[in-house]
């Protein structure tokens, strides 16, 4: 690969771009996490984080992966032997509940061909079937990272509530806070997973739990092993500014800055602006004659899109050639998806000029990979971003 020339596109669906605000923040001196300074920066951050979630609830911070906000939201709230139903929606749903398997919960999937999101409707018969209410627990995917498809929450919820079902909802946020209207209040969701380096604009590092005030009774009764992931001696740090174990200081440093970002643009147009450039992306797709794998158009993901190639055809290819030429990073095909889909990552500190910059390269990128274009998908895109209209 030759020496590449001006900054790199980093267009995977997250870890997503730093803004330069944020990294400034972070390098600040790192201070006594038992001092009075450390415990107005929690407080402050505790606070401020509240209207990302929707929620007026706990947030629980945790120096971790998302991953790591899985296990929590599960060792938290039940115990072993219990059922579980687990959405297939793509490949971290689908790691989720392998995850609940190994913690000796019986995971009922419910399965899905990694082109929908979540099916109210599956659930509506599981949960008419279990009059025992032998369920404990619901998880979804809201944003499916590997799929670009988006899980109609508040369906699930009416499901749930239609059905006078007790069952916790549990819900993953990890590629949908900070850019996708999410309400864990209005929604009834009992936990929400989430992560940094996503819609939030951090690098990896942050791990989140936002959780109800019946996730909080489950917790009381739950059994399953926990240690660093027990919500308890957390939130009786938290109440005066501070937390059990050491605190990833820079981070929360970094947090504080990216919800000051937020708040400064207003969320409801930070999800304007996501939406518009999910639409703009895939109306370059199609134009394209390339097919976006989410079939459903209530379930476009306004953070990603996953472009599903022809057969014959190898996405890892077009990948591999745009990095070359233009210096530009795809996401990969997951799972059964490898090779056969490259996913465009369109959230975080991003604007109208980077999405066609990215478009720009994809298109050239086709081209140069014998795969070319049927028609201007720039062009396309373009329309869409200073019309609002895709045709």
């Amino acid at each position: 690969m030759a020496q590449p020339i001006g900054r790199h596109f980093l267009q995977i669906p997250g870890p997503s771009n730093v803004p330069d605000r944020i990294l400034r923040a972070m390098s600040a001196p790192t201070i006594d996490h038992r001092g009075p300074e450390f415990a107005r920066l929690t407080l402050d951050i505790l606070d401020a984080v509240k209207p990302v979630f929707g929620t007026t609830g706990p947030v629980i911070v945790y120096p971790s992966s998302g991953t790591g906000a899985w296990e929590a939201a599960l060792v938290n709230t039940l115990s072993a032997g219990d059922r579980v139903v687990a959405f297939e929606t793509g490949h971290f749903a689908t790691l989720w509940s392998q995850m609940a398997r190994r913690f000796g919960l019986q995971v009922d999937v419910v399965p899905g061909d990694w082109r929908h999101g979540a099916d109210p409707d599956a659930l509506a018969e599981r949960l008419e079937a279990d009059s025992g209410h032998a369920i404990k627990a619901v998880c979804v995917v809201h944003n499916e990272t590997s799929t670009g498809a988006l899980s109609r929450i508040p369906e699930i919820r009416r499901v749930l509530d239609e059905a006078g079902h007790p069952a916790l909802l549990l819900v993953d946020t990890i590629s949908s806070l900070g850019s996708v209207d999410y309400r864990h209040d209005e929604w009834g969701v009992d936990v929400t997973v989430s992560c940094s380096q996503k819609g939030l604009m951090l690098p990896p590092g942050l791990g989140f739990n936002a959780v109800s005030e019946k996730a909080l009774r489950a917790h009381a009764a739950a059994t399953l092993p926990r240690s660093y992931w027990d919500w308890a001696p957390i939130l009786e740090a938290n109440r005066t500014g501070f937390f059990h174990s050491t605190p990833a200081t820079n981070l929360l440093y970094g947090l504080r800055e990216a919800l000051r970002m937020l708040d400064e643009e207003g969320l409801p147009a930070v999800f304007e602006r996501h939406a518009r450039h999910g639409e703009a992306t895939r109306a370059a797709v199609r134009a394209w004659g390339l097919d976006v794998l989410c079939l459903d158009e209530r379930e476009h993901s306004p953070v990603l899109t996953a472009v599903l190639l022809p057969e014959g055809h190898d996405a890892d290819k077009v990948r591999e050639v745009i990095l070359e030429r233009f210096n530009m990073s795809l996401g990969a095909g997951l799972g059964k998806l490898r090779g056969r889909v490259f996913r465009i990552g369109h959230l975080g500190h991003f604007n109208d000029v980077a999405l066609a910059g990215t478009l720009a390269g994809v298109q050239m990128g086709l081209e140069l990979a014998g795969l070319p274009p049927e028609g201007d998908g720039v062009t396309a895109a373009l329309r869409v971003l200073t019309t609002g209209a895709a045709a």
